[in-house]
């Protein structure tokens, strides 16, 4: 009866310690980096929508690197573009992209490091390498 019970309480342990580990709060730079992807992707589909407004095709380019210094200004640019206000997809983009933009400045700011302040490099996107099978 002894080592049926210590296994149930191992099994009730372990059961226990992965579901803590998957439940755990996000941290300020997985945050940033789904909602920086998130952004980016959003923002590829808009451009790629066949029933977008023309507006759309004006806007700033939104390629983002949370690793990029001039990312700060991209989103403020972005935000603050006049275009397309009409357009509900974007202004829930630009929505996303304040709120990413808060984040980055006052919540996140001593947890990041910017690698870089190349702002080249935030328009022209890098495609990532193609996987071979």
């Amino acid at each position: 009866k002894l080592p049926t019970m210590k296994t149930l309480l191992l099994l009730v342990a372990l059961l226990s310690a992965a579901l803590l580990a998957s439940t755990a709060p996000p941290t300020c730079y997985s945050r940033v980096l789904s909602l920086s992807k998130e952004i980016t992707q959003s923002f590829k589909e808009l451009q790629t929508s066949k029933t977008m407004d023309s507006c759309v095709g004006t806007l700033p380019r939104l390629y983002l690197d949370i690793h990029n210094y001039c990312v700060l200004a991209k989103l403020r640019d972005f935000v603050a573009y006049p275009g397309c206000d009409r357009v509900v997809e974007v202004n829930e983009l630009k929505e996303k992209a304040r709120s990413l933009y808060t984040i980055l400045i006052s919540y996140c700011r001593r947890d990041l490091v910017f690698l870089t302040d190349d702002c080249n490099a935030l328009e022209i996107p890098i495609s990532p390498p193609i996987e071979h099978s």
